[in-house]
């Protein structure tokens, strides 16, 4: 049986009006990357500071290894909203503190993945590729 690659899932971090046009071609899921997360914060402490701002359809945590230059760890973390007004709100609540720390968070946008596959797991077992502010 051949080995399938997993699939990159890109994050795109848009101004809203090309949010809007990029909507009208694909259907978008709607979310927050998290930056400068403490390595000790897990997937149930981000799901249970961000569900106040909505639903949560997905969430997880990539740990970066410490280099030798910094003297801590940090983590990258994405929450998945179940509509677009949820992941607004939750960015315009800002700042953020988890775990102690105040964190940077990034309203971004990514193509929904196959329905047919569970999208946590999808999210564990895929790599992921940041895209930066695009200018207006």
């Amino acid at each position: 049986m051949e080995k399938m690659e997993p699939q990159r899932r890109v994050y795109i971090f848009l101004p809203k009006k090309h949010r809007t046009a990029l909507a009208k071609k694909y259907k978008l899921d709607h979310g927050l990357v998290i930056k400068d997360l403490s390595t000790n914060v897990n997937e149930g402490i981000l799901q249970a500071y961000f569900r106040q701002w909505g639903s949560i359809t997905a969430c997880t945590i990539k740990k970066s290894p410490q280099d030798s230059d910094s003297k801590s760890a940090s983590a990258l973390g994405y929450v998945s909203f179940s509509s677009e007004e949820e992941a607004d709100t939750a960015d315009w609540a800002g700042p953020h503190y988890i775990g102690g720390m105040e964190v940077e968070a990034k309203r971004v946008v990514s193509l929904k993945v196959n329905q047919n596959r569970a999208l946590g797991k999808d999210l564990l077992n895929e790599s992921a590729m940041f895209l930066c502010h695009i200018n207006q």
